[in-house]
């Protein structure tokens, strides 16, 4: 990470000054200052403090530096990588605040979350501002189709999660502000739209503070059983301990029968779980896909779909294309030659997959290139299969498992190499 962030650094120090800016000041001082620039993010090295370090020089020597923008970002996207709460706060709040239509959602969540742990008085405050930018910019999501190779339903539940984080942290922004009973409200809302444990932890809080402590004991009861990827194991000896501090106050110091109220907790939650994994299930059946075989994958002909989980025991070639990736179109004929040498084999499969978040022109392309054959949407396929390029092939043996991965391609090679992998596949 700390690489990727000085190279594009560095590659931003490398851009053309501005004509204007050569004519402002004397092209020694600016050059100078790029030249200087460049040196102490090389000389860093590996080092993430080093590189801070170098930053903050930087802008103590020039602090109406011409880089200022992207020196902030630099330091406060190191901060986060090196947990540096003071940091996170200097340089992000300033990076927020410069654009105040960033939708930056990891910096804008980052940012509030430490505020909120400042401690200083006007920390909830501004906590409470950033929350809400937040939440605008998750709400803005929702109207947008879906991104980054997801189906609709995970789309859905990805904004889902985010509206109910930004509503957690508005409700301890505004909770520390004195408004319980408000931050109730929104910790509610939280788990309404995204049940689990941090909104209910932060629900439990609130209603003991209301004084609410049956409330309260049941809200903890949620936040120990529910799952949550995004929780802790610190997270959850807290919410036990909580458990039995509000049961023995409310039993007169017993804790005979906590047993019980968890189990019930869990089988309450389970329930809903399920619940809500159906309904979404009839909208989506990928929303909820966590391996290959819980696929749908349906055809850009509009002509049924293919579940995935059909294809067990056979190697299958995950072939994904775009409609505007050029070297799709050189390589797909390869692969129908390739195609052709197993035409007879029933357990070798080829799928093609339009990996496009706009479906629009892929009907028209697909008559356009003349492909034959049956093609197929993502429908977020590409996600869990972690998708980043495009052409890739993925090639899945007969367990389902990734056998090969190619991505890009080497013409003169291509068709051995894939016939290659292909063979392996089988043999596994």
């Amino acid at each position: 990470m700390r690489t990727l962030t000085a190279l594009s650094f560095l590659a931003l120090l490398a851009r053309p000054v501005p004509a204007q800016l050569l004519q402002q000041a004397p092209p020694p001082t600016v050059a100078q200052e790029q030249n200087e620039l460049s040196q102490a993010v090389q000389e860093a090295g590996p080092s993430q403090i080093d590189f801070i370090h170098a930053l903050e020089r930087h802008l103590r020597k020039y602090p109406k530096t011409t880089q200022r923008a992207a020196i902030d970002k630099a330091l406060s996207k190191s901060a986060v990588e090196i947990n540096d709460h003071a940091r996170i706060i200097q340089y992000g709040i300033r990076v927020l605040e410069s654009e105040p239509d960033s939708t930056d959602l990891p910096l804008l969540d980052r940012v509030t979350r430490e505020l909120l742990d400042d401690g200083s008085p006007a920390s909830p405050g501004r906590a409470l501002i950033f929350a809400q930018r937040y939440k605008q910019a998750v709400e803005s999501m929702r109207a947008r189709a879906a991104e980054g190779h997801m189906s609709a339903g995970q789309w859905a539940l990805e904004v889902n999660k985010g509206l109910s984080r930004a509503s957690v942290l508005e409700a301890r922004a505004m909770g520390n502000l004195g408004g319980s009973e408000a931050a109730v409200k929104l910790a509610k809302t939280a788990w309404d739209i995204a049940p689990g444990s941090e909104p209910a932890r932060e629900l439990a809080r609130w209603l003991e503070k209301s004084g609410k402590t049956e409330e309260a004991l049941q809200a903890y009861a949620d936040a120990f059983t529910c799952e949550d990827a995004r929780g802790s194991e610190a997270d959850r000896a807290s919410d036990r301990g909580k458990l039995g501090e509000l049961y023995a106050k409310l039993h007169g110091g017993k804790t005979d029968g906590l047993g019980e109220l968890i189990l019930q907790a869990f089988d309450r939650n389970a329930l809903l779980k399920r619940t809500r994994m159906a309904n979404m299930k009839q909208k989506d059946p990928n929303a909820y896909a966590a391996s290959v075989g819980e696929y749908v994958l349906p055809r850009t002909d509009g002509n049924g779909g293919l579940a995935l989980t059909s294809l067990k025991g056979k190697a299958v070639v995950l072939d994904f294309w775009a409609t505007w990736c050029t070297p799709c179109r050189v390589q797909h004929p390869m692969i129908e030659n390739v195609k052709k040498k197993y035409a007879d084999n029933p357990n070798v499969v080829f799928l093609s997959i339009d990996s496009d978040d706009d479906h629009a022109p892929v009907a028209g392309f697909l008559k356009e290139m003349k492909w034959d054959g049956p093609s197929y949407y993502d429908e977020g396929l590409g996600h869990l299969l972690n998708i980043t390029s495009i052409p890739t092939i993925l090639i899945l043996d007969g367990a389902g498992r990734i056998s090969s991965r190619m991505t890009g391609f080497i013409p003169e090679r291509f068709e051995e190499m894939l016939a290659d992998r292909i063979e392996t596949a089988r043999t596994n």
